[in-house]
């Protein structure tokens, strides 16, 4: 579903972690400085020529800084290690862009900060662990637009994702695309309306699963132009994509960078790309929203990051703005630009917008679907 590799290029990302270990900060300090005073003492006694005098002085100025660069962590935010969690698995979708987050605001901070993969019953468990943590800016979740979906599925979902949970920035977006296999003779989406108005419930679609953002898209297009397809479950991403390049089945959503290689060697045709706007790796494909006349359509997969309800104001500020900084790094272009994602920027309170407008959208096209849970 949200299924993205992890790549040789990036053998940097932090290491998983699922059990934190007690805090040495203060012994660590203590030792820095004992360090600098012994160093700066043996410079100045060093009577053993400029070779060792330079030595010396790299050595002073390395342990300075990491002195200082400790000591700066302790005296503002944040103060100890953070904990960034992830409700998916290693690997996947949020997984990497957390991991690549996470190690520039280490970096920012002069803190390690500790991804924690909490996956299981559709990443509900990491989130409800992530509600219930302490609100002091510590402890982190990024997660993607699953968030709004588990709720819209399941409204005894162990959490509400707009009042347990506190925006603090929109990360990335990941535009999907709407393809057809050549035998169904629908070249853009006007002539798959006018194929299924004539064939009711004849022309199948293919998803990851139930459930998924491709399923949900599906729906709500079908809603909204008055249409009946027929919805063929998958396991994954790549059984949607054998089926329709097999033609097994006829149409379905795949992301931009999935389609696109079978687009270009003619095995598939797109029919519309990105969801309110067209994606930047297909200019010249028409949006949804163009293409169906919804102004409202979207189902793109997008990610966000968010805290516990109750961090001070000040924190949550702080932590969009380096979120912020980070997200304009090379590094960060690099991976989305392999990953098929756009920077998503935007407010704490735009992300909370975000949230509960999906929320609401995604459960009104449930209920109308009458679809379950599986």
């Amino acid at each position: 579903m949200l299924l993205i590799h992890m790549t040789s290029k990036f053998p940097q990302l932090l290491a998983v972690r699922c059990n934190g270990a007690p805090s040495h900060e203060g012994s660590r300090d203590m030792k820095k400085e004992e360090m600098v005073t012994e160093v700066r003492r043996s410079l100045a006694g060093s009577s053993r020529g400029p070779r060792r005098r330079d030595w010396l002085q790299g050595a002073a100025a390395f342990a300075g800084h990491a002195l200082w660069g400790s000591a700066a962590a302790q005296t503002g935010f944040p103060s100890s290690p953070v904990k960034l969690v992830v409700p998916f698995g290693p690997a996947t979708g949020p997984d990497i862009l957390g991991r690549v987050v996470g190690q520039k605001l280490a970096e920012k901070w002069a803190q390690p900060v500790v991804v924690e993969n909490r996956s299981g019953a559709s990443s509900m468990i990491g989130t409800k662990y992530l509600a219930a943590a302490t609100p002091d800016g510590h402890h982190l979740l990024v997660t993607a637009n699953t968030l709004v979906l588990n709720k819209s599925l399941r409204p005894e979902a162990p959490y509400d994702p707009v009042k347990d949970l506190q925006p603090i920035a929109p990360l990335a977006i990941g535009r999907l695309a709407l393809v057809a296999h050549p035998s169904l003779g629908a070249n853009n989406l006007q002539e798959l309306v006018r194929l299924a108005r004539a064939a009711p419930g004849a022309i199948d679609y293919g998803s990851p699963a139930n459930g998924t953002p491709h399923h949900l898209t599906m729906e709500l297009l079908k809603q909204s132009l008055g249409i009946s397809l027929t919805h063929i479950p998958y396991t994954n991403t790549p059984g949607v994509v054998k089926g329709l390049i097999g033609g097994t089945v006829k149409l379905g959503f795949l992301p931009i960078h999935v389609a696109l290689p079978h687009v270009r060697s003619g095995r598939l045709a797109m029919l519309a790309a990105g969801g309110r706007q067209r994606a930047d790796a297909t200019p010249e494909v028409p949006s949804l929203a163009e293409a169906s006349g919804v102004k409202d359509i979207d189902g793109d997969i997008w990610y966000g990051m968010y805290a516990p309800v109750g961090v001070p104001a000040d924190r949550v500020q702080r932590i969009h703005a380096d979120v912020n900084a980070v997200l304009t790094t090379p590094e960060m272009k690099q991976l989305f630009d392999q990953q098929g994602l756009s920077v998503l920027s935007g407010s704490p309170q735009e992300l909370a917008d975000l949230t509960r407008k999906d929320l609401a959208r995604w459960t009104r096209v449930v209920r109308v679907a009458n679809l379950k849970a599986d």
